[in-house]
């Protein structure tokens, strides 16, 4: 490794989610999903979108793992839909959903990409819910019983697995706020169990992937939740760690509550402070049951907050001052997030890092010359990723980038409003255009990172457009409308 380049076995890559891309939501026996459910309820979806067709990527997979490949990244994290193997959550498998996958795996390897499966992104079964969902304490076995059918199928090819995705959410924007699927408003405590459910399936998830999966690596990937000192100051340093590692309020919106016991087996005692009686009661070997051996840590990071010493030294979160960078979504742009959440994710849990996702929302469309052009996330991802580099070669073991996302998707209760996108996808045709940031990010794969680095100018990158523009169309050309 150069100090201008990442680690030669660093691995670039893009990710997916079922549901989002996936459509075909009652093919070849699959089941229905809580998010199903609450795209069937009115005023739930902003303007009355559904994930039925969505990218339709269950018949267009081929082709899109072609631009994958000729965008030259070395993993893809995607995630594998509970209802498509099982349709009930329980017993009986789905074969041809399975085969699905499968078959996915196969032509990803073909393609010289790893493939990293994510056993959860949020479609629970909607059979699960109506027994119960994540407050049944019976879903937890039957998640690791669903893992282990997944496993068994794929786990002598895929070799990178993880658990869960952002239980933050799913728990508490599910169970609590009532914005994403099933979407009720749970107690706090009642919430708290869903959650504490979903950190056991975890454990019983990783215990199943152990057991038939030898060679696996496994992680887990919740929100990050970053901290950035206002200065690098040692005191604003610190007082954004003090933060970064506690709990001062009862919200979901942490890391460590959702970390703490898959790591060191046991809440935070802040945590337990704040939550107080809404803490529900279990049985102390649950919490070894959750603290089940990790390879690396996940973290899915968009934006920071800012933090300084205050006068009397306690840690305060300042606001982003008016006029600063938004994205699509009104996140705050804060590049240093990714420098001080992989370094402060590995000075408090000792865990190689993966950034399991990163990424921007932008309004764009295809512009006259049909071409997709969108500088802002060209500038927005060298900012992040100047930032991870940071981290790296200060010593910082991430192992792998994953950009969110690779297509444009359903953006869950907010519809096809954000495009999150390398490639742009045309919702009434499954029309596949890559934009300028899919090229930028294939010159960054192909210098591993040096590019972005300033070896090379970042806005000579569209002098090589053309001529990739017109090998990738012959790509596009070469599938038919729909791949089986």
């Amino acid at each position: 490794m150069t100090e201008e380049c990442f680690p030669d076995e660093f691995v670039w890559g893009v990710a997916t989610a079922a549901y989002q891309i996936e459509g075909a939501v009652t093919a070849d026996g699959r089941g229905p999903s809580v998010w199903d459910m609450l795209c069937r309820k009115e005023g739930a979806i902003w303007a009355g979108h559904d994930a039925d067709v969505t990218t339709d990527h269950y018949h267009h997979w081929r082709q899109d793992v072609a631009l994958f490949r000729e965008l030259g990244v070395g993993g893809y994290r995607f995630s594998i839909a509970w209802p498509r193997v099982q349709p009930d959550g329980v017993g009986a498998v789905n074969d041809k959903g399975l085969g699905f996958y499968d078959r996915l795996v196969d032509t990803l390897l073909e393609a010289g990409i790893t493939p990293y499966a994510t056993l959860f992104h949020w479609d629970m079964p909607l059979a699960v819910y109506h027994r119960g969902g994540w407050l049944n304490r019976d879903v937890c076995g039957w998640f690791g019983d669903y893992a282990e059918v997944v496993v068994k199928a794929l786990g002598d090819r895929v070799h990178h697995w993880l658990t869960l995705n952002e239980p933050q959410v799913f728990v508490g924007c599910g169970h609590y706020d009532g914005r994403h699927a099933p979407g009720v408003r749970y107690s706090m405590s009642e919430m708290l169990r869903c959650g504490h459910h979903a950190l056991l399936a975890h454990g019983h998830a990783v215990q199943r992937i152990r057991a038939h999966a030898a060679s696996a690596r496994v992680g887990y990937a919740p929100m990050a939740f970053p901290k950035v000192p206002r200065t690098e100051a040692d005191e604003d340093v610190a007082a954004a760690y003090r933060i970064f590692g506690s709990m001062r309020q009862a919200t979901h919106w942490n890391l460590p509550w959702w970390t703490d016991p898959v790591v060191f087996g046991e809440y935070p005692e802040d945590g337990l402070r704040v939550f107080g009686k809404d803490v529900p009661a279990f049985p102390s070997s649950d919490l070894a049951q959750i603290n089940q051996p990790i390879d690396f840590l996940g973290l899915n990071l968009y934006d920071g907050q800012v933090v300084v010493s205050g006068a009397d030294g306690e840690a305060e979160v300042v606001p982003h001052p008016p006029g600063a960078p938004i994205t699509g979504f009104n996140w705050p742009m804060t590049p240093e997030a990714m420098y001080w959440g992989p370094k402060f994710a590995y000075q408090r849990y000792g865990k190689p890092i993966a950034i399991t996702e990163n990424g921007v929302s932008l309004r764009d469309w295809p512009s006259m010359d049909g071409r997709v052009h969108d500088p802002q996330r060209v500038d927005f991802l060298n900012r992040y990723l100047r930032n991870l580099h940071r981290a790296v070669a200060e010593g910082v073991p991430v192992e792998a980038y994953f950009h969110w996302s690779a297509l444009d998707n359903f953006e869950w209760a907010d519809g096809f409003r954000e495009r999150f996108g390398l490639i742009h996808v045309d919702y009434q045709t499954a029309k596949r255009t890559p934009k300028d940031s899919y090229y930028w990010y294939r010159r960054v794969i192909e210098t591993n990172g040096a590019a972005l680095l300033g070896v090379e100018a970042a806005s000579a990158y569209t002098q090589r457009f053309e001529v990739e523009r017109k090998r990738v169309a012959s790509i596009l050309e070469a599938f038919p409308n729909a791949d089986r």
